[in-house]
C-alpha cells in the first residue's frame, strides 16, 4: 500500500525521485496529458525503504536496474495539481545504471505503456521546459555535495 492519504484540505504523498544524468543530460518524464515535466520516481509503499522504492519504481516504469547513490535533497513540496492541494515529502537521489539502452534521442514511452512520456534533456536547456518542482531548473546545474533540506512551494495550478 502506497504512503498517500487524502483529507478535505489536501493530499499527503511520500515520493522518491531519481536524478539520472548521462552525458550532461537528465531524464525527465510527464503524463501524456500534462504540460509539466518531473523527474521519474514514485510513491513509497508502507514498510518499504526509500532506496528500495526507487529501484522498484524504475524497474516497474522503465524495466531498468539502477544504482541508487547520493541523497541530494529532502523536499517538503507544496503544490496544486489538477485542482488538488498536495503536501509531499520527497527524497531525491542520484541514480545510474549499467544498462544504457534507454539513452536515446526524442520522447519515448516506458514499460508501463503510453501513459508516461520520457525524454533526455540537456541540463542547460531545462529552462525551456515546465519542470517541477521549480527548484530543479537551477538545482540540477549544480548538485549538492551533501544532503540539503528544502521547503518548496509551487503555487500555480498545473
Amino acid at each position: 500500500m502506497d504512503i498517500v492519504f487524502k483529507t478535505a484540505a489536501a493530499i499527503f504523498n511520500y515520493r522518491v525521485v531519481g536524478i539520472w544524468i548521462e552525458n550532461e543530460q537528465v531524464l525527465i518524464h510527464k503524463d501524456v496529458n500534462d504540460t509539466n515535466w518531473a523527474l521519474p520516481g514514485g510513491r513509497v509503499a508502507l514498510g518499504e525503504d526509500s532506496r528500495a522504492a526507487l529501484s522498484r519504481e524504475f524497474q516497474e516504469e522503465l524495466a531498468v536496474d539502477i544504482d541508487v547513490m547520493q541523497l541530494d535533497w529532502v523536499v517538503e513540496n507544496f503544490f496544486n495539481y489538477r485542482g488538488n492541494d498536495f503536501h509531499e515529502i520527497g527524497f531525491y537521489y542520484e541514480v545510474s545504471s549499467k544498462d544504457k539502452s534507454l539513452l536515446q534521442e526524442g520522447e519515448f514511452h516506458g514499460s508501463e505503456g503510453d501513459r508516461l512520456v520520457y525524454q533526455w534533456v540537456p541540463i542547460e536547456e531545462l529552462s525551456e521546459y515546465e519542470l517541477l518542482p521549480s527548484f530543479l531548473k537551477t538545482g540540477l546545474m549544480d548538485l549538492p555535495t551533501s544532503t540539503v533540506h528544502l521547503i518548496n512551494r509551487d503555487g500555480e495550478d498545473k
